[in-house]
Order: structure tokens, then sequence, then C-alpha cells
């Protein structure tokens, strides 16, 4: 697996995980929870972040359309 591929793969998974870890504040936590806006704020980043990678990789020829 090409070291770009596994970049994609993690930042895939982390967003997942930030995404799950929001889910349990919403139920876990009280009304005020700053730990729900944190947990969705890196979510946010991480998908802008993500699609940067995404676009510089197509740039550079790193990946292509339809590649697995």
């Amino acid at each position: 697996m090409s070291p770009i591929k596994l970049l994609i793969l993690l930042a895939f998974v982390a967003i997942i995980v930030s995404l799950a870890s929001g889910l349990v504040y919403l139920f876990k936590d009280e009304h005020d929870s700053k730990r729900l806006v944190k947990a969705l704020t890196w979510r946010i980043g991480l998908s802008v972040a993500l699609f940067i990678i995404l676009l510089v990789a197509y740039a550079l020829g790193l990946i292509t359309p339809g590649q697995l």
C-alpha cells in the first residue's frame, strides 16, 4: 500500500472516530457540553484536511480517479 493511500485511510478513520466520540458525548454529557463541540470541530477540520490532501495528491499525480 502506498504512503498516500495509508494517509488517506488514516485520515478517514480519524474522522469516523471523531464522529463516534461526538455521538458518545451527545448522549453522555449534559446540555452544556464543550467536548461535543470540540469533537465535531475536529471532525470538520479533519474532513477539510482530507479534502485538501486528495486535491494535492491528484494534482501531483499520486492518485488517479478510479484507482483502488
